[in-house]
Order: structure tokens, then C-alpha cells, then sequence
């Protein structure tokens, strides 16, 4: 019997004796949806398997004391197949204690759901964009962006898992006074000539240049508008790829790359989608001129002043291309909009949301702006190449692709984090990708060695899955699709990677306690073979758990 199946099993049994008392005369007055009643696991095993409020949560309208309403649910579910007992407890909780064969029996179904098991459809119907990173494409990605890269990936992949429809979209800023002091390094690099002022350091820019006379040869005799223009779109070309494949080797992928160029790119009658934003802005009547400007009055909406959208002299703001893009979004079909930014970044919350109530949205509903706080690595070297930052490249190189995404993606966003290298290579107990990733691969080899020694899944007795040791396994086990459910509604990935360190605990104790192997000449019967499928049930949600938060699942260590 899984939790939803319970809580189901609970739900209607309330919604029975609400029926029963208003067939007797009484006035009962509920509203109660099947999500509205909630299981919790009890902090001590000894109060069974699952915890439900709901008598204290109904008790109003059933005008009735919470304890006895309780007991008289407790008294119904007890007698529900797959129940052995219920208790009521305090004020009126009710505890509830599954038969062995019925918390068993979830092995079973876990085995053969296989990597569907912890999804859900809890978020179906939802249409999302997930705007992260976005980081300028004037240099190598650095430490910030690798812990937004990591948290915005594992939000991604929690959103999907409990049935939302997500794209994950990379806005590229390729536009502005950034570009053209980045193509001015390049280009003075090329031509041997000292950076100019204000202009990037690091000796990536040697490289791009380097690269770019590669591709462009006579690039210094060329016109010097000419030359400037090539070095800046070659090396942007250059940096982009690097940027990407940082990125994919991380783990983390973009269905979408949008270019703030083509915001500002004219078409046909001579607009662009800058300009177009701002026409349906003013159709909605939150824009207005000003000081030889054009102004959003954001302040309608929260904002703590009006912003400017178009300067004096024509040109549009960053805020403009913002816009631009908010709208596009929304034309591409996407309802809600998540974007994930930078501790340097708590000014855009209220600009964003006031954007959205100018676009006509609901600021509270259909846009969600998260802020990650910064991350430090003890002992950790700037780059070389770009001589002031602490690169992603290096950072996997150093630690490995899954130490840094299974360390960024424990921890919630708003908090600050210091990553310590020195427990994260320790292949001990203490580090937790290890500890995690040891539990997955011994479950491995149990596997491997119960088909060594003839045990398979032939048959299935769960009601044999009696020691403590398995009880408390498969209550966590049960857990799982209500914390990857949780994670996705909450945007914190991190409650799955806590979850699985606390199941790897549990596996290891359930390990030392109960073996799956026989002893000697003992022959192998259902206990073995049973015990195989809690095993492998437990591998495989803990392969998927590992999934969520884009860390691998190795078979050997």
C-alpha cells in the first residue's frame, strides 16, 4: 500500500461519515479535496508507519471534538485492507501501522516502475520558462555561475518530474558596451597592442585572439571599424561554444538560447521586438513620456520608482530588452516564468514583478523571481586564463562533475555556502556524494552477487520484509514521489538530495542487518529472493534521487 493509496483509503472514509451524519439530521459542512489530507511519517517508528491531522483539520465542521472524531476514523481505517492498526495520539492524531505484506508489497512496485517511480502528474498542466545563468559572452563561466547552473538545472529536472512542462532558456547578453569593450581586448591582444582601458584581463583574451587570427589572418590591416567588428563577432562565436560545452559538461542543458540581439534586430517594416513591447505596454496604459524620455510607471505595480524604457537620445535601456523578452515568452505559449538570479540581483525582483503586472499578468501568479546567494571554495586558485575569477572549467577539474553538483545541490538557494575540497575527495563516510553514491553501487553489488549465487527475483513475499531494519527502509522508500513533488512545488532540489543521504543511511544499517546472500550450504528460498527485490528497489530510487540533482549512479566504486 503506498501513501497515496492511504491517503486516498482516508479521504474517502471521511467523506462517508460526513455523508452518514447528514443522513442522521446533522449539518456538516465540508470542503475537502483528496490532497487536503496529508500523511506524515512519525518522528519515532514505534508510532507506526504514517501520521494524518485530518480529524483536528475537520473537526469544526463536524462540530465534534478532535480526539473522538479521531477515534472514530482510526476505528474505520484499522479495518481498511493492508492496515494492521490505528491509534489515536495527542489532540488527535491518528497513527497508523501497515501489515507487513502491504508496506512490503511497495519492492514490488518500485522494481517494475523502474525510473518513472517518484513522478507525478502534481504539476501537471503547467507551462514553465526557467531563465538561469545568462551569464555575458565576454569570458569563461565562473564559481557563481556554476552554483546557478547547478540549482537551476536540479529545479528544472524536479519541475519535470512532478509533470510540468518546462524549457530552460539561456539569455544571452550580446548586446551593449560589454560587446564592444570585449572585441576591443580581442582585438588589441591580435595586434600586440596593451588592453585597453577598462577592457578584460586575462589571458583567455590572449587565446580568443589568437584564435581569431587564426580564422582572420590579415586581420591587422583591416579598416579599423572593420577589424574591430570582425575580432568581436569571431571571439564571440568562440566564447559562446566554450560557454555551451562548459555547460554540457556540467550536466545542465538549454532548450532555448536567446540572443539580446535579436531584440534589437529590425525586421521588414523597421521595428523590432523592443519597440513592439513597448507599443503593447502602452496600449495597456502604463507608459508615458517624460524628461525626453519613455517611462513604465512600474510603480503601479510595487516598484520603488518608474523605470526609464527609451533614454533621451533614443536609445533603449536594459530594462527595454528585459521587456522585450518578458513578452516573447509569454507569446511563445509560457504561462509562468521563473527567472534565477545572482545575489548582486535583489533590485530586478520588484522591477521584474512590476513588468509583469505593466505586461497585464498577475506578478504574484505568473512570474517568480528566486536570488541564489554566493559560493566560496576553500583553497580554490583563480583562474589563469582569466586571472581574476575561479572558472567552472577549473572547478570540475579539480573536484569532478558530480562532487560539485551533488555539494551545490543540497543546500538551499538563499543560503551561503562554502564548498570544503578537502572532505569532498575523501572517499569516507563523511563526505555525502560518497556516502550517497557508495549506498547505489553496494546495492549493485549486491545484485551482481545474489545472481552469482543463484538468488533472482523469481518470487515475492513481502510479507517476510519484517525486521525493523526493513521497516524503516520502506517507509523511506515510500516517501520519495512526495518529496520529489514537494522539491518541484517549492523550487528546492535540495530535499531530494537530503532524502537520499538519509535513505543511503538507512540502506547501509538494513545492509549490516539483513542479508540477501545465503549463508553456506543454506539454499536459497523467498526470504533471499524477497530481500533481492527491496535491494534493487532501493538502487533504483536512489539512481533516480541522484537524477534529480544531475549526479551520476555508479555501479562499482
Amino acid at each position: 500500500m503506498t501513501p497515496t493509496d492511504l491517503s486516498l483509503a482516508l479521504y474517502d472514509l471521511v467523506l462517508a461519515l460526513a455523508e452518514r451524519r447528514r443522513a442522521a439530521g446533522a449539518e456538516v459542512e465540508l470542503v475537502l479535496a483528496p490532497g487536503d489530507v496529508a500523511l506524515e511519517r512519525p518522528k519515532l517508528r514505534e508510532h507506526g508507519d504514517w501520521a494524518s491531522n485530518i480529524a483536528m483539520r475537520i473537526a469544526k465542521p463536524f462540530g465534534q471534538n478532535p480526539r473522538e472524531l479521531a477515534g472514530e476514523l482510526a476505528e474505520a481505517i484499522a479495518a481498511v485492507d493492508g492496515v494492521a492498526s490505528a491509534e489515536v495520539a495527542g489532540p488527535g492524531f491518528i497513527n497508523i501501522r501497515l501489515e507487513a505484506a502491504a508496506a512490503g508489497a511497495l519492492a514490488k512496485t518500485i522494481v517494475e516502475a523502474g525510473a518513472e517511480y517518484g513522478r507525478s502528474d502534481s504539476l501537471a498542466g503547467s507551462v514553465i520558462n526557467l531563465e538561469f545563468v545568462s551569464a555575458n559572452p565576454t569570458g569563461p563561466l565562473h564559481i557563481g555561475h556554476t552554483r546557478w547552473a547547478a540549482l537551476g538545472d536540479s529545479i528544472s529536472r524536479v519541475l519535470r518530474a512532478a509533470g510540468a512542462d518546462v524549457a530552460n532558456e539561456y539569455y544571452i547578453n550580446d548586446a551593449g558596451n560589454q560587446m564592444e569593450i570585449f572585441g576591443a581586448s580581442v582585438l588589441a591582444a591580435a595586434k600586440g597592442e596593451p588592453t585597453p582601458e577598462g577592457g578584460y584581463p586575462g589571458s583567455y583574451i590572449a587565446d580568443l585572439a589568437a584564435r581569431v587570427l587564426e580564422r582572420e589572418p590579415k586581420l591587422a590591416e583591416l579598416d579599423r571599424d572593420v577589424a574591430l567588428h570582425t575580432a568581436t563577432e569571431i571571439a564571440y562565436e568562440l566564447q559562446l561554444a566554450e560557454i555551451r560545452a562548459s555547460l554540457e559538461r556540467f550536466n545542465v542543458h538549454f532548450d532555448v538560447w536567446t540572443s539580446e540581439r535579436r531584440l534589437h534586430a529590425r525586421g521588414d517594416d523597421g521595428l523590432n521586438d523592443i519597440d513592439t513591447a513597448l507599443a503593447r505596454l502602452r496600449a495597456q496604459g502604463h507608459v508615458y513620456d517624460a524628461d525626453d524620455a519613455v517611462w513604465v510607471k512600474t510603480t503601479d505595480f510595487g516598484d520603488d520608482k518608474d523605470r526609464v524604457f527609451v533614454r533621451g537620445n533614443g536609445v533603449p535601456t536594459y530594462f527595454a530588452a528585459d521587456a522585450a523578452l518578458y513578452l516573447d515568452k509569454g507569446d511563445r505559449g509560457f504561462k509562468h516564468k521563473i527567472y534565477l538570479l545572482g545575489a548582486d540581483h535583489h533590485g530586478y525582483v520588484h522591477r521584474l514583478k512590476a513588468l509583469a503586472g505593466a505586461a497585464g499578468d498577475d506578478p504574484e501568479r505568473d512570474i517568480e523571481v528566486l536570488i541564489g546567494q554566493l559560493v566560496s571554495v576553500n583553497g580554490a586558485k583563480l583562474s589563469k586564463r582569466a586571472g581574476n575569477i575561479i572558472e567552472l572549467d577549473d572547478l570540475q577539474a579539480w573536484l569532478g562533475t558530480d562532487a560539485l553538483r551533488y555539494t551545490l545541490g543540497r543546500y538551499p538557494a538563499d543560503s551561503p555556502l562554502t564548498i570544503d575540497p578537502e572532505i569532498l575527495q575523501r572517499r569516507t563516510n563523511d563526505n555525502p556524494v560518497f556516502y550517497v553514491q557508495y549506498a547505489h553501487a553496494r546495492t549493485s553489488a549486491v545484485a551482481r552477487n545474489a545472481a552469482a549465487s543463484g538468488v533472482d527475483r523469481s518470487s515475492f513475499a513481502p510479507e517476510l520484509l519484517t525486521h525493523e531494519t526493513e521497516s524503516a527502509l520502506l517507509g523511506a522508500l515510500q516517501e520519495f514521489p512526495r518529496i520529489v513533488a514537494q522539491s518541484a512545488e517549492l523550487r528546492e532540489p535540495h530535499r531530494v538530495a537530503r532524502y537520499v543521504e538519509e535513505l543511503a543511511g538507512l540502506y547501509h544499517r538494513w545492509y549490516d542487518n539483513c542479508r540477501v546472500l545465503p549463508l553456506g550450504d543454506e539454499p536459497v528460498g523467498e526470504l533471499q529472493r524477497t530481500r533481492l527485490w527491496l535491494n534493487d528497489a532501493t538502487g533504483q530510487v536512489i539512481r533516480n534521487g541522484l537524477g534529480l540533482i544531475g549526479v551520476s549512479a555508479p555501479e562499482r566504486m
